[in-house]
């Protein structure tokens, strides 16, 4: 199962402060749709104000990107600038 990481303010409305989880997908868009299942809600917010890196490369556009058993997935806030 792939690494999860969410980040805190996700983790604390939606996953009772759960950071770190594990979760069977084969792209970004399956994972979060198993997030939501797992934990109602956090889909919307993660597909809202957050960048998302697998195996350590950001993608802009990342819904249909592949996740390995073995991939680690970060959701980071998404950063503002002008």
């Amino acid at each position: 199962m792939a690494k999860v990481v969410l980040p805190l303010d996700a983790a604390r409305a939606f996953a009772n402060g759960e950071t770190h989880v594990e979760v069977d997908a084969i792209d970004v868009r399956s994972l979060v749709k198993a997030l939501d299942q797992r934990y109602p809600g956090i889909g919307q917010r993660l597909r809202t104000g957050t960048a998302v890196a697998v195996d350590g490369e950001i993608f802009q556009d990342p819904y249909l990107e592949a996740v390995r058993p073995d991939s680690e997935v970060y959701f980071l806030p998404a950063i503002e600038g002008g």
